[in-house]
């Protein structure tokens, strides 16, 4: 046991149920994490001082190896039919294989924080194999002050051993890659995937588990905040904008992917961003590309050149390619992670079928149904067999880190908006003038206009329209936006083509939303969407 181990053995390794360990390295700083990540040749520094590492062939989240103890505390709360259950025998079994597998090794610990409103936060007692998966965790957690780490207790800890391989049969799990959950005694542990970012989802999946039990809505967003002190949430998956319409340089960035909302306001989970790069440039988004010049920043599956500069246009490794930074090395980043109550809540599809308005106001009820279906579309040459739109429905924008029956969610939600009468808008980053193919991609500028109308307040006062597809409120004119761009089906050439679209998206929206009846209010069912088109040419 060195120095560090030995200094600490007493101040909760035991809390782990590791025992035997050659050495333990508590706590290290990133330059010390650094220097022992590159001395175990666990990666490379760029030309400009990150540290660029690979994760083998995981290169995302294994969602398919991610299990829940279903025990008598977890049979009636988790939402089963989202989540993969393990007997709590078979996570037995698996935790003590982690501590044996543990045994003779070096090991890293970090004590962080999940959750920047005190009152609502997870200690996390982070143990990994890897020297820059500490390095990671470090960035994206909340640290704790020198003061905070000496009475440090830890109520959560996540065990991560990428050379730890399950045994199917032995553990209850699908493959040798395996992510158990037990959410009652707030222990993860994961093996066989190199990939750092199930460390931070365990974290927002226990919270998404913990909070709304006392009322605190968990929310996968980002959030900022403008000068006018009005703050607003972005709900939004992978490819709708989330990041960069919430990196703002005119507003302060609370957080870029996980928060709260509570008695209080709202938080971030979590002290740092964990953005993908492919196709990072400088010009679109300076204050991310930035980061991936700073020491301490770690970037996952990025090729480097032969002079070590990372070429973020190369997706040879995987289109997922991440950097992990700490929040403050956002220039407009706050200090806090928290704010009062948001005036705005926008949801970002991207709708590749060229259907849905640029922005659409929601009343609550809508909202509801809207965060429930959690739509997007992938386009085609995204994945292997898309060849045209494909529509995508994650619930509570983040299914898979959602335990808990999504209507929870979603009755929390609109009990928030309510309450504090927020603003809600549904906003199209997707196509305009056709669907993807035949359109074009929804203007930026088109976008950032009509966004800054809704968050400053102004855009309430505009004249709205009911949209004939969804029921929604649409403006009919915004300045410094084309009155024509507002409304969708007058962009088209083909107008009967745009009604026969409409009509194929209204009805997988009506069709995704059967698995909700009986568990919604009436206005909310009110809110699935209904035709008022004129007969499309078939």
């Amino acid at each position: 046991m060195d120095e560090i181990g030995t200094r600490n053995l007493e101040s909760g390794i035991e809390t782990t149920g590791l025992s035997g360990l050659s050495s333990v390295r508590w706590n290290l700083n990133e330059a010390e994490l650094v220097e022992t990540a590159l001395r175990r040749g666990e990666g490379r520094l760029t030309a400009h001082g990150a540290l660029v590492v690979t994760t083998g062939k995981h290169t995302g989240r294994s969602a398919k190896d991610k299990f829940v103890v279903r025990d008598e505390a977890t049979e009636n709360v988790v939402w089963w039919d989202n989540n993969k259950a393990m007997s709590p025998e078979s996570f037995a079994t698996l935790y003590d294989d982690f501590r044996e597998a543990a045994r003779g090794r070096d090991l890293f610990v970090q004590d962080l924080i999940g959750g920047a409103d005190p009152a609502n936060a997870i200690k996390v007692r982070v143990v990994t194999e890897f020297a820059w998966h500490a390095l990671f965790i470090r960035n994206l957690l909340i640290r704790p002050s020198d003061e905070e780490l000496k009475t440090f207790v830890p109520e959560m800890t996540i065990i991560d051993l990428p050379s730890f391989k399950a045994d199917p049969e032995r553990h209850g799990c699908r493959t040798e890659t395996v992510i158990g959950c037990d959410l009652e005694n707030l222990v993860v542990v994961i093996g066989g995937t190199s990939y750092a970012g199930e460390m931070k989802k365990s974290v927002f999946t226990a919270l998404n588990y913990r909070l709304p039990k006392s009322g605190v809505m968990p929310m996968h967003c980002s959030a900022n905040v403008g000068e006018d002190g009005r703050s607003a949430v972005f709900f939004g998956l992978s490819g709708t904008g989330k990041t960069t319409l919430s990196a703002d340089p005119s507003r302060t960035l609370i957080g870029d992917d996980e928060h709260g909302w509570g008695e209080n306001g709202i938080f971030n989970f979590e002290g740092g961003c964990y953005a993908k790069t492919i196709r990072l440039s400088e010009e679109a988004e300076p204050e991310i590309f930035g980061t991936t010049r700073r020491f301490g920043t770690v970037l996952e599956n990025v090729v480097l050149d032969s002079a070590r500069v990372p070429n973020f246009d190369d997706g040879s490794l995987t289109e997922n390619t991440r950097a992990a930074y700490p929040l403050h090395y956002i220039p407009n980043a706050s200090a806090s992670g928290r704010d009062g109550h948001p005036r705005s809540i926008i949801m970002l599809t991207a709708d590749a079928f060229g259907v849905l308005p640029p922005i659409a106001k929601l009343t609550p009820a809508e909202a509801m149904y809207h965060f429930l279906s959690g739509y997007t579309a992938k386009v085609a040459g995204t994945e292997k067999g898309v060849t045209e739109p494909e529509a995508t429905f994650s619930t509570c924008f983040g299914a898979p880190f959602m335990p808990r029956h999504p209507s929870e969610y979603g009755n929390l939600l609109r009990d928030l908006i309510a309450r504090h009468e927020v603003d809600c808008w549904l906003v199209n980053t997707g196509w305009t003038g056709g669907a993807y193919g035949t359109g074009q991609r929804m203007p930026i500028k088109v976008t950032r206009r009509l966004l800054a109308a809704a968050l400053d307040g102004s855009l309430n006062h505009a004249e709205f329209r009911t949209d004939a597809n969804f029921g929604f409120a649409v403006p009919v004119s915004v300045e410094g936006v084309e009155n024509e761009i507002l409304d969708p089906r007058s962009t088209w050439a083909d107008k009967a083509a745009y009604d026969f679209q409409a009509r194929k998206l209204v009805g997988m929206f009506q069709d995704n939303f059967h698995r909700f009846e009986g568990t919604v209010d009436e206005d909310v069912m009110a809110a699935s969407p209904g035709l008022q088109l004129p007969q499309a040419a078939e």
